[in-house]
């Protein structure tokens, strides 16, 4: 979106000391918090990074919210992919714009949020949910980021392995416990040189999604990696780590399919 704020779009106002508050622009609504009130009707019609006041004075800037401030104020349902793992999976994964994207499980809807944005609108993403809670939750989350649900978005309820028997996508990207049951339909229905993309947080399901990949003789040596982040608090001349950083959350893994002609001998 571009220009002032209009009523119906999602607002993240932030204050003084850096907290942030994701809001929804209607019209004679009041946005309350330990600090005052906020007027919705006078943040609509602001251009973004405004400064406004507060009912008591406190001073708050209104900003329209990036796809990483959304992912980390929305509301929780299952687990979410943060941003710092967001951007990898779909860098190393080559999500490209025209794609078609098969994704496993919709979870809160963060990664499918940017799996969309990737594909943009000449692309596709099928992203399936085996629980109905989940994929309610995922799907109120993803219309109010996006102002609707987006037409190049399909949800499903069920399992991706039925699910991939009718595509032939090109990037299958997998947020389940057990991804390894995934791995002999993926081989068969990723096109060549397709990728599959993996997150998960332990290592014994690395391991187990690491035989099933060898099994298939038809991915190249898979890469693992785990992305950590360390902020700096950069103030004059206080320059230093901060006493916390955002360490371990997942380990992505990226599987490129290959043909039949290229397979590896296992015995090699």
């Amino acid at each position: 979106m571009r220009g002032p704020f209009g009523a119906g779009e999602t607002c993240l106002l932030v204050d003084a000391k850096g907290r942030r508050y994701l809001i929804d622009l209607r019209g004679g609504a009041t946005f309350q918090y330990h600090s005052g009130r906020v007027a919705h009707d006078d943040v609509i019609g602001l251009e973004p990074g405004t400064y406004l006041r507060s009912s008591t004075g406190a001073r708050l800037v209104a900003l329209r919210p990036r796809l990483a401030d959304y992912v980390l104020t929305m509301p929780r349902g299952a687990q979410v992919v943060y941003p710092k793992d967001l951007g990898p999976i779909v860098h190393w994964g080559d999500v490209r714009p025209g794609d078609l994207v098969v994704e496993a499980g919709t979870g809160s809807g963060a990664l499918t949020l940017a799996l969309l944005r990737a594909v943009g609108p000449t692309g596709r993403v099928v992203s399936v949910e085996a629980r109905s809670d989940h994929l309610a939750h995922a799907s109120a989350v993803i219309a109010r980021f996006s102002g609707g649900l987006p037409g190049n978005l399909t949800l499903v309820e069920g399992r991706v392995e039925e699910v991939l028997r009718d595509h032939r996508p090109d990037r299958i990207v997998l947020d389940l416990p057990e991804p390894e049951g995934v791995v002999p339909v993926a081989a068969e229905r990723l096109t060549p040189d397709g990728i599959l993309v993996s997150y998960l947080p332990t290592v014994p399901q690395l391991e187990r999604l690491g035989d099933a990949l060898r099994a298939t003789q038809v991915f190249l040596d898979p890469e693992t990696f785990e992305i950590l982040i360390r902020d700096w608090r950069v103030t004059g001349r206080s320059v230093r780590p901060a006493s916390t950083m955002v360490g371990h959350t997942g380990f992505i893994t990226i599987a490129r399919r290959t043909t039949a002609e290229t397979r590896r001998d296992p015995a090699a």
